[in-house]
């Protein structure tokens, strides 16, 4: 049976990818969550503005940023926030993704934000 040699991944590439991870599984549904709150609450300015995007990528960004930098030096702050298996060098991506998705505490944020986007799903359609 052959051996599959393993590359490793150059620092930024793989500091891109866990970056790029920490924005899209952690990030953004917190902001989008936030976005789908004020529309529930009655914010008639949010329908059809492109900013509502601009500032969930953008806010997603910055959020995912702020846990890269500080959460290996403050871990005990940003324990919901920073996942060090996202950058880990020898993983692969769907490794990663798998490796974070198995443990406890992720499953729960992610049972968690699929139950709450439900919800306002179903209320918002609702409202009208």
């Amino acid at each position: 049976m052959a051996a599959i040699a393993r590359v490793r991944k150059s620092r930024l590439h793989n500091a891109l990818e866990g970056l790029a991870l920490t924005a899209i599984l952690q990030s953004f549904p917190t902001f989008a969550l936030a976005v789908f709150l004020l529309k529930l609450c009655g914010n008639h300015d949010l329908v059809g503005d492109p900013g509502v995007a601009i500032f969930v990528a953008i806010a997603s960004l910055a959020h995912a940023l702020l846990a890269v930098t500080f959460g290996p030096s403050f871990p005990h702050l940003f324990k919901t926030v920073y996942e060090s298996k996202f950058f880990e060098a020898h993983l692969s991506l769907s490794d990663k993704i798998t490796a974070w998705r198995t443990q406890p505490v992720a499953s729960l944020q992610l049972v968690t934000i699929v139950l709450l986007l439900s919800v306002m799903a179903v209320v918002t359609a609702s409202v009208g």
